[in-house]
């Protein structure tokens, strides 16, 4: 997997409205992108397991940052977020969620060209499902990136719910 790096997504909207609009989901939330402790994604109310949510919000802001906002040819297909580290930390009143998280994909062009392959040569005995995988393996891109979310305002225990 290459490492990959994509410039961070401006805070110039509404972040609620912002992903209302683009993914058609009404969340209490408010703040920034979670790129730093300034910027927190400020989490109001989670009306699903906090870890999920958290977790589906960084699936947001990867497919934005390596999809909707870039030109066609630089898209990528096949994202991919998985969770791999996650801290809690209070600094004065507030309480934050600090989530490492690995996110990976590989050019839609590209993604496109294995989906056919695939397609075409699932049912062929001479289809080497090995190589197919193993290059796909190569095409893959991907970083580390924390997310910071303030959940100040969430009541209840912070827990991980995702087990």
């Amino acid at each position: 997997m290459t490492d990959i790096k994509f410039q961070k997504i401006k805070a110039d909207n509404d972040i609620k409205e912002v992903i209302k609009s683009a993914f058609g989901v009404d969340l209490d939330i408010d703040g920034g992108w979670g790129y730093t402790q300034e910027d927190a994604l400020i989490i109001n109310d989670a009306s699903i397991p906090l870890a999920q949510l958290q977790h589906t919000l960084c699936s947001i802001r990867a497919h934005l940052e390596m999809s909707m906002t870039l030109p066609k040819e630089e898209r990528y297909g096949a994202i991919n977020v998985n969770e791999i580290k996650r801290e809690e930390k209070e600094f004065y009143i507030r309480k934050y969620d600090i989530i490492t998280f690995e996110v990976s994909g590989m050019l839609e062009e590209v993604y496109k060209k294995f989906i056919d392959e695939y397609k075409a040569g699932q049912d062929s005995d001479s289809f080497d499902i090995k190589d197919h995988f193993d290059r796909r393996k190569k095409e893959t891109h991907g970083r580390q990136e924390a997310f910071w979310f303030d959940v100040t305002n969430i009541k209840g225990e912070r827990k991980n719910d995702i087990e």
